[in-house]
């Protein structure tokens, strides 16, 4: 049955998704060792208290592929990421072989973006041309910050200087990257994120992602709650830091991140869009739209056990089919990030459902003023983007 405003879908009659083509697919490849674990990081990552075990690793991702592949067969896949941890810490013949690997496997297109994730700590000439002849063709560094007392109070491994090195590197070798950044860092000023914000708009990066920095359960700082910047600060820096990325001709298009005109990040928008995405590795994620269902999974976590799990044929810890509930919701949250909002066709396109299944929270945000919709689209207000967390919460009936 076609979706329509007046017809009710498969999905909302018998609790199946019938859906009129597949979303577009990514892949994300999760490598989750780091050097050393950040106080703020709630993300699965694991220091490396040994030699990395790179070949065995490798071997896994390309198991844990296989067994998915009957998910994903005749699907074209448009974006590749590998993130992390720290995925730099593979050496350019690894990713080398797992892009091959993935090209044999899967139909990748041509012209797919291929983004890897790089600590300015873990930055080798060698490996960043190692990395672009193996087929990356977009790198995210994680900067964080440019100043040495936040550096430090981040508990990152690198310095000032190795981070205009990885810059300076990523210039030379990747016609696109991005800069990731935090701010509202513990005793930051504004005049200090200021200079952070003029350094990351000197590095000439085409994407720029500047995290407010929030304190998540089961970290350092969680723990041990460190000295932020009061509210009115916090207010003045995310101001400042959006005035001067709009002078500088970048666009705000999701809370988070900052493009020059077509360098958004096709892998990210993908997420946003509520797309599909195949997550391989320690702790990997997942959403698949299956036929007459759409899943989420997730990977076993720790290193050791997810490769123990591969080898006995069962990558996957947990995976559930999302109900009617978890699809408005999770719509919601994922694309009412962006600044363009979404259309009701990508919303039935998606999900199954028809616009009505929506209708409630939409009108309820409509008379808080957190969105605007027209017939055909709808978009957050700025209070909508300030307040986002108010705005989905509406979307949980």
């Amino acid at each position: 049955m076609a979706a329509g405003a007046g017809a009710r879908t498969v999905a909302e009659e018998a609790g199946g998704v019938s859906l009129a083509a597949p979303p577009p697919l990514a892949l994300y490849v999760h490598v989750p060792w780091c050097v050393r674990k950040c106080p703020y990081c709630d993300f699965n990552s694991h220091e490396l208290r040994a030699a990395l075990p790179e070949e065995e690793y490798v071997a896994a991702l390309v198991a844990d592929l296989e067994h998915a592949l009957p998910s994903v067969r005749g699907r074209k896949v448009h974006a590749v990421f590998f993130g992390g941890g720290t995925p730099s810490l593979l050496s350019a013949r690894a990713i080398e072989r797992l892009l091959v690997a993935f090209r044999a496997r899967l139909e990748i297109e041509p012209d797919a973006e291929v983004t890897l994730e790089a600590n300015p700590g873990t930055v080798e000439a060698a490996k960043f041309r190692g990395f672009a002849a193996a087929g990356v063709n977009r790198l995210s560094i994680g900067v964080q910050s440019f100043d040495p007392r936040s550096l430090r109070a981040l508990g990152r491994i690198h310095d000032e200087s190795e981070a205009a090195r990885a810059i300076e590197l990523a210039r030379e070798h990747f016609a696109n990257f991005n800069l990731d950044l935090m701010y509202a860092l513990p005793g930051q000023t504004v005049e200090a994120a200021r200079a952070d914000v003029a350094a990351a708009l000197a590095a000439g990066a085409p994407h720029l992602s500047f995290y407010h920095l929030t304190i998540e359960p089961n970290t350092l700082f969680h723990r041990h709650r460190p000295a932020l910047p009061d509210e009115d600060v916090q207010a003045d820096i995310h101001e400042l830091v959006q005035g001067a990325l709009a002078a500088a001709g970048y666009r705000n298009y999701e809370t988070s991140a900052y493009a020059r005109p077509g360098r958004e990040c096709r892998h990210n928008l993908n997420y946003w869009r509520f797309g599909d995405y195949l997550g391989i590795g320690a702790g990997a994620h997942a959403k698949l739209s299956l036929g007459d269902r759409i899943v989420r999974q997730t990977r076993h976590k720790h290193p050791r056990e997810y490769l123990a799990r591969v080898a006995a044929g069962a990558p996957v810890h947990e995976e559930h089919a999302l109900v009617r509930r978890d699809l408005v919701f999770e719509f919601a949250l994922n694309a009412l990030r962006l600044a363009e909002g979404f259309t009701l066709a990508l919303f039935t396109g998606r999900t199954g459902l028809a616009p009505a299944a929506i209708e409630r929270p939409l009108a309820r945000a409509e008379a808080r003023g957190l969105v605007v919709r027209d017939r055909a689209r709808v978009r957050p207000t700025e209070r909508g983007r300030r307040f986002l967390n108010d705005l989905v919460e509406l979307f949980l009936e």
